[in-house]
């Protein structure tokens, strides 16, 4: 019977092992060839104790956390430590194509790259927010890699730890600079996103879920709209300059306006239908936002 539960791998030599192909060249950093790949059939899903960076084509049956590859061109994924990745019971598509970059923790160690690889936010975006590149950036990308297995290819000695961060660095930094071209350049699917989002939150102002469920946060618009809170707020902030938070705090700012320009209710009803469970709250929001206090506002309409 197939293991059900992820597979965890907590080094590259096991990759190596399960994948049947020959022992590493370095036990904390590995590129492997996709074309043709053996897998395990008894294991369905992984995990790993390893940053993973793929490139891929032909992988219209692999998953990526919860969602499912719906496309077969070139694209790019990231993977940080703990994430899950399956397959469909068919098993790896015949027609795989790529590579997978195997980065451990540990060889990370006491560099520049240590710290800074968690800011790379992209490394928490879901499958369906994968990287697309146009044949000129996957041939940037593809010429960095063979540089890095170049290197550690060759005799290892005190300069290949530091050759290799460095093009690891420009690789994290060229997948950075085609996120945001790919957030200008995908319009249709992007403002799709937003729109849903302006739907999505005029839905929520407009029921009672302010008063029951108190403000949405931003997980919760993440999640509605089936992305990554990290990616919709990277796309609002290269779209709109403004994050998913600020988005909500500008919905809510609208009714609160609405109310007071419009209706008798006094600040503290006001306050209990936007969902703040203090009137004080509520002034201190709004006077943040607008420099005047709900009663101000209010009298520069009479």
């Amino acid at each position: 019977m197939a293991n059900t539960k992820p597979y965890r791998i907590q080094s590259i030599a096991e990759i190596h092992r399960l994948m049947e192909l020959p022992k590493p060249h370095h036990p904390l950093i590995g590129i492997i060839d996709l074309k043709g790949l053996k897998n395990d059939p008894n294991i369905k899903a992984v995990t790993f104790d390893l940053y993973v960076v793929s490139m891929k084509r032909g992988c219209d049956n692999l998953f990526y956390g919860q969602q499912k590859y719906d496309f077969d061109e070139g694209l790019m994924a990231f993977m940080s430590p703990g994430q899950i990745l399956r397959g469909e019971e068919n098993g790896v598509p015949d027609n795989l194509e790529g590579w997978m970059l195997f980065i451990h923790p540990d060889f990370l160690w006491d560099t520049t790259l240590a710290k800074k690889i968690k800011q790379y936010e992209y490394f928490h975006y879901s499958t369906n927010e994968a990287l697309f590149l146009s044949d000129k950036e996957e041939a940037v990308m593809n010429e960095i890699i063979e540089n890095i297995k170049h290197e550690y290819h060759s005799n290892i000695d005190s300069f290949s730890q530091n050759i290799i961060i460095a093009h690891l660095e420009t690789l994290l930094s060229y997948a950075e600079r085609f996120y945001n071209r790919q957030f200008i350049t995908r319009k249709k699917s992007n403002h799709q996103i937003l729109n849903r989002l302006e739907e999505l939150l005029s839905d929520y102002f407009n029921s009672d879920d302010l008063v029951t469920k108190g403000l949405p946060s931003v997980q919760y618009i993440a999640d509605t709209l089936n992305v990554s809170s990290s990616y919709l707020s990277n796309l609002l902030k290269s779209l709109t300059g403004q994050s998913t938070q600020q988005h909500i705090h500008d919905k809510l700012m609208e009714k609160a306006k609405e109310k007071l320009s419009t209706t008798d209710f006094s600040v503290s009803e006001i306050a209990y239908q936007l969902g703040f469970e203090h009137p004080q709250s509520f002034s201190k929001f709004f006077k943040t936002k607008t420099n005047l206090s709900p009663l101000e506002f209010r009298q520069s309409f009479n």
